[in-house]
């Protein structure tokens, strides 16, 4: 009896001390990489990648007065011809800075674009705006849809002008803002203003927590997904902080895209070789950011990647190969949208 007693005591011993030596599970149900593994992702992100600036170019000139004079002009709806639009309209900075649709309702009735709105967060950072990059900044980018008959359709500049300057509230302000001005409330004013609030609205992720040493801060599913990123060379268009808009690239690279009757680039240039060349687009935030693509005709993110792979890579991507790219991709979003947003 004391021989029996004494065996199960050291059995339930063996359970507890393997119990206790056992690592749990990662929650997403998959291994954990290698930790050479691991540090070869991290090597070949912050080569590839690199890390995001702390401050946008031009952020230097910046004053809290531009500043909150740029974020009151960028939610004025008196912007638009009809006093019901603004820049948040189609940028909603609570969405990830979109509208979420495919192409965005102009002021007026009945119109819309014919481009999908991208997202504004870390838009300063870009080497140019808009798909086809016809504005070099963030300045002229503004100039844009107040003006454009689609949109905001305004008419003139000084209409413009005319609008804001009948505000009381708006001469002060650009009065604090343009100290040295005489006449400050000028379109080019209005303009540097949005600007300058735009290059506040830098998004931090997860990937970048995991970036700067926190190796917790990204689940194995991840990492996996990172890491069939680099290997299907998707680094070839989505490189630098952004992982993408740095460049441009051809539509249907390898295989023709179905839209052919939006040629991007081209329709500005008149350049044979700028024919479905579009600005590449920045993967940051792009998990709530859909729908894709200029048009917007690929709903989910999912559908996005394996296009991508299909046109600009010639590679059929597995399902779970593309399962493990979104899930990279979805650690891309800012920390505080993806508490309030990704996980509703």
């Amino acid at each position: 009896m004391a021989y029996k007693l004494f065996a199960l005591t050291c059995l339930f011993s063996l359970v507890l001390i393997s119990c206790n030596g056992k690592k749990e599970a990662p929650k997403d149900g998959m291994a954990e990489i290698s930790p050479v593994a691991e540090s070869e992702l991290l090597v070949k992100a912050k080569t590839i990648f690199g890390v995001l600036p702390d401050k946008m170019p031009g952020s230097e000139i910046d004053t809290p007065e531009l500043i909150a004079l740029g974020k009151k002009l960028y939610n004025e709806p008196k912007l638009s011809s009809t006093g019901t639009q603004s820049c948040a309209t189609c940028h909603d900075l609570t969405k990830g800075g979109v509208d979420n649709k495919a192409t965005s309702p102009g002021a007026k009735d009945g119109l819309s674009g014919t481009r999908n709105s991208p997202t504004v967060l870390n838009a300063g950072y870009q080497f140019v705006q808009f798909w086809d990059g016809r504005a070099k900044d963030l300045v002229e980018q503004a100039k844009g849809p107040i003006l454009n008959p689609v949109e905001m359709a305004m008419k003139t500049d000084k209409d413009v002008e005319k609008t804001i300057a009948a505000i009381p509230e708006y001469k002060d302000m650009f009065a604090k803002a343009f100290p040295v001005d005489k006449n400050p409330v000028t379109y080019d004013n209005l303009a540097k203003a949005i600007a300058a609030f735009e290059r506040t609205l830098i998004s931090r992720s997860r990937y970048d927590q995991w970036l700067a040493g926190n190796k917790a801060a990204l689940t194995p599913a991840e990492k996996m997904g990172m890491k069939h990123f680099f290997d299907a060379n998707c680094t070839i268009c989505h490189i630098g902080p952004l992982l993408g808009g740095g460049m441009y690239q051809k539509m249907g690279l390898v295989k023709p895209y179905a839209n052919t009757k939006d040629m991007g680039k081209f329709d500005v240039t008149k350049v044979e070789s700028d024919k479905f060349m579009f600005k590449v687009a920045q993967l940051r935030n792009v998990a709530i950011t859909g729908p894709y693509f200029h048009d917007g005709k690929a709903v989910t993110l999912e559908e996005a990647i394996k296009t991508m792979g299909d046109i600009q890579l010639a590679k059929a991507l597995s399902p779970m190969e593309i399962e493990h790219i979104a899930a990279f991709l979805k650690a891309l979003t800012d920390v505080d949208l993806e508490k309030t947003l990704v996980k509703k």
